[in-house]
């Protein structure tokens, strides 16, 4: 029988692995950022675009189960985080609401604002979906301005547990530190879609030379931004619980990570198989495989942030206003009945994976060609 405190920590796992799985899916908002630069080349756009719709359902549906499983497991974070920071998370939602909007009608018959609105909207979604989830990660580090009062439950006049700023999640995303993460998400994502169109496209050399080069760009912007994300991730001060309540710790995620070898390890792997996949790409002219290095990279360093984060006495979701409102994993979790509950239903998601990985495999066996793309027979976004 597992306690309370091991189904806490089985669920902060699992949060992390569908976090992971949801930063590395974000390749389809990278690549839409891309889309406007085929203004002229409308073969390569039409190309990236079907590339890509093949692939926008699975970031969609993450997002919603990482959502669902966050509700279910710490509904403390939920309705701190998504009912208190209104704006961040309501623009993260309008942005991706653009982008299913913009796969279902941009080829529909009698579309009377053509394919470049769309365009246009997948453009947005892929800049707003990377930068803002990037600033809402990048809380679970650096803080955010909320209070926590569980006593106000029994106010029947004002039933609410947090509190939070006026501007209602809008000043984290001036906050430097947040947007230097939403940055380093949106360059990886760039970069990662870039290595997908070069295994995923044939037939098209100008393509694939142009995706290489991308490759190289990118993932030379995301090395640099993710090296200051790690420095000053490292060297910041954060809270580590003790029975007299939240205290200051200066180095606390550093500290954690030496405390932590198996996170240190699945780091370190982690940031090896990234930059594996982005330098084979660019020194081997025939290789094309990169993204199945930096894919499990992505998800190793992803998990092992996320155990900075919640692990080792650290609150997951540190207050800037007030230290003992700060949430941990131990203190916003669901009951252990409930979490118990659903670790017998968390079996079922092997066969899930199974199963999005069987349709993965059938929806990129056969890569795409300009001839595809011009052919009438085919379903294109």
């Amino acid at each position: 029988m597992m306690t309370l405190a091991n189904l806490q920590a089985y669920w902060w796992i699992i949060i992390a692995v569908l976090g992971a799985a949801l930063v590395f899916l974000l390749f389809v908002q990278g690549g839409q950022t891309m889309i406007l630069n085929h203004s002229a080349d409308h073969s390569g756009r039409a190309m990236i675009v079907n590339a890509l719709g093949r692939k926008w359902e699975l970031t969609f549906t993450t997002l919603v189960v990482f959502g669902g499983a966050f509700f279910a497991s710490f509904p403390l974070f939920y309705s701190t985080s998504f009912g208190g920071a209104y704006w961040l998370w309501m623009l993260i939602l309008f942005s991706f609401v653009l982008q299913a909007v913009s796969y279902e009608y941009r080829r529909k018959p009698g579309n009377i604002y053509g394919t470049s609105v769309y365009d246009i909207f997948l453009f947005i979604n892929g800049c707003a979906g990377c930068i803002l989830l990037g600033v809402a990660v990048a809380m679970m580090f650096f803080g955010a301005e909320f209070t926590v009062a569980k006593g106000n439950l029994l106010d029947t006049s004002a039933p609410v547990i947090s509190q939070w700023a006026p501007t209602r999640g809008l000043e984290a995303i001036a906050t430097w530190q947040n947007l230097l993460l939403g940055f380093t998400v949106l360059f990886l994502a760039r970069t990662q879609a870039a290595l997908f169109f070069l295994c995923s496209i044939a037939d098209s050399p100008e393509l694939t030379a142009r995706n290489r080069r991308r490759v190289a760009v990118n993932g030379l912007i995301f090395v640099v931004l993710f090296l200051l994300f790690a420095g000053v991730l490292f060297t910041a001060t954060g809270l580590t619980a003790t029975p007299a309540g939240f205290m200051p710790e200066p180095y606390k995620y550093l500290n954690n990570l030496l405390a932590m070898p198996v996170v240190l390890v699945m780091l370190l792997l982690g940031v090896v198989l990234v930059l594996a996949g982005i330098i084979l790409t660019v020194t081997r002219k025939g290789y094309t495989s990169g993204i199945w290095l930096t894919a499990p990279g992505t998800v190793l360093v992803v998990v092992a942030l996320f155990c900075l984060a919640g692990f080792n006495d650290t609150p997951y979701y540190p207050s800037l206003v007030d230290f003992d409102s700060s949430l941990t994993i131990a203190n916003s979790s669901s009951t252990e009945f409930t979490l118990g509950v659903m670790s017998i239903v968390s079996l079922a998601v092997p066969f899930v994976v199974a199963y999005i990985a069987y349709v993965w495999h059938a929806m990129t066996s056969r890569p795409i060609t300009p001839a595809e793309v011009k052919s009438p027979d085919e379903h294109l976004y």
